[in-house]
């Protein structure tokens, strides 16, 4: 159930300060609120709630801006909710119509909060504040300001910049190992068994765990494993584990029934087996889907290439970021994908958003195959750099182009910067799919929110400085060549 909040545009004049509190109207978090549009979020929030029974559901502002908050800080659930009831800056962007010294909300209810607004959502809500941010931001400037060359149109009707590249969003998970997984794969068979034979009143069956754990454990505490000596330790902890599996699988054929958690878990441990079992009799490292992470088996190693870490585990992703510099998702998946496909459906949105094509794309070497490049070319889009092939020998290459060119991509790379170091992207917490998911868009979303409020000043000082040299352009008047007083 849920009832639209009539606080839900809340101004600064209309919160309740209590009695010797003066809060400073310039603060961030004041600010910031000032450039989402809740009542029109509001609206669009309310009408996935159709059943009008159960528990009201808590308001869109309080939702979304207690998940900026717990991003912009990093803080935890529990760390979240002490904070928003410490500071009354906090509970103005969450929509709270004054200041109160209890909590607004459990901290359990974050868990909710993350699961309701999912990606789908969020990047609906990230194109709603870009829009109205642009909007207002329009309202403000003078008629008589100089628009920048990349808005400006060209003889084909093109106009604009879309920047592209991937990144990943690492996980927080324990570097996965071949024993490690294996290991846990052991145990909680182990404690499936024991569920089973506890609810049905059967007696234990031989499992060998205090051998299998000596096993696991002089693997460990070993410093050099030469693979002569680690692959017969391999093998038999794969013995371990087929042995519960084969226990597991007698008793659901005897009729026993698995909850669906366990269901889960099963499956789980028998493609971990099964994965582990096919490496050691090819003798290789690598197999298809394969599972890092056994509380999160959605996970792949997405391969990188860099000079920190030449594997990361995580969620893939492509960023875009236009001319206004705001940045959008266009692809996620915990699959590794080659990003070359993200091209077109990236210019298609920017399409779809402005009413036009791109004047010209920044991107990797990656996107520049003959097929993106041939769908540039057709819509009059410039794919900035160098053409496939040997160059022609008369050939020209113009440098100032190429050097704009490289300069302006740094942009995209400087928002990846932003969003691992400020906004949480660089080691995703949240344990479910759907919830990490959610906190990479939320990542976006703030770091939007902190760029719109960032701009706002930039823009408002260089207004002052643009009036300051016009008014000495009517006076004809140097600062630098002052007359001396003639008394």
């Amino acid at each position: 159930m849920y009832k639209s909040q009539p606080y839900s545009q809340i101004a600064f004049e209309d919160f309740n300060q209590p009695m010797g509190l003066k809060m400073n109207p310039k603060n961030r978090w004041i600010e910031k609120a000032e450039w989402i549009p809740w009542a029109e979020l509001e609206k669009g929030y309310a009408k996935n709630f159709r059943n009008q029974k159960g528990n009201v559901a808590k308001p869109l502002r309080m939702a979304l801006g207690a998940l900026l908050i717990q991003i912009e800080y990093g803080y935890s659930d529990e760390e979240t909710v002490l904070q928003i009831q410490e500071n009354p800056y906090l509970q103005f962007f969450i929509g709270l119509p004054g200041y109160q010294e209890e909590k607004p909300f459990d901290s359990s209810t974050m868990v909710y909060f993350r699961k309701r607004l999912d990606a789908v959502t969020l990047t609906e809500i990230n194109e709603k504040i870009t829009e109205y941010a642009l909007a207002k931001d329009k309202e403000n400037q003078d008629n008589d300001n100089d628009t920048d060359d990349d808005t400006d149109s060209n003889d084909s009707g093109n106009a604009g910049t879309l920047i592209l590249d991937a990144t990943c969003a690492p996980q927080k998970i324990k570097y996965p190992t071949d024993t490690e997984l294996l290991n846990e794969a052991r145990t909680h068979a182990e404690k499936m068994v024991d569920d089973i034979c506890e609810t049905n009143g059967f007696s234990k069956p031989r499992m060998y765990r205090k051998k299998a754990r000596k096993d696991y454990l002089s693997i460990v505490r070993r410093k050099r494993k030469s693979a002569k000596w680690l692959r017969p330790k391999i093998r038999k902890l794969l013995g371990y584990v087929r042995r519960d599996i084969d226990y597991i699988k007698g008793y659901l054929e005897h009729g026993i029934k698995l909850n669906e958690k366990q269901q889960k878990t099963f499956e789980v441990i028998c493609r971990i087996y099964d994965q582990q079992k096919e490496m050691f009799d090819k003798k290789t490292h690598s197999v298809k889907d394969r599972i890092v992470s056994f509380s999160q088996p959605w996970l792949r190693p997405i391969v990188r290439g860099k000079a920190k870490a030449k594997v990361e585990f995580g969620a893939k992703l492509d960023l875009s970021i236009d001319s206004n510099g705001m940045a959008r998702i266009e692809k996620t998946s915990f699959d590794a994908y080659n990003e070359a496909s993200v091209l077109v459906q990236a210019v298609r949105r920017f399409y779809d958003r402005n009413g036009r094509y791109p004047e010209r794309v920044l991107a990797d070497k990656i996107y520049r195959n003959r097929e993106n490049r041939s769908y540039c070319k057709i819509r009059g889009i410039r794919l900035a750099g160098p053409s496939l092939g040997r160059p022609k020998k008369d050939q020209t290459r113009d440098k100032e182009i190429e050097y704009r060119d490289n300069a302006d991509r740094v942009e995209v790379e400087r928002g990846f910067s932003l969003l691992k170091r400020c906004f949480g992207m660089e080691n995703i917490r949240t344990k479910l799919r759907e919830t990490t998911l959610t906190t990479i868009a939320l990542s976006v979303i703030a770091m939007n929110v902190d760029n719109i409020n960032r701009n706002r000043l930039r823009s408002f000082f260089g207004q002052l400085k643009n009036r300051k040299k016009s008014c000495l352009v009517l006076l004809n008047f140097s600062p630098f060549q002052i007359s001396p007083i003639v008394q």
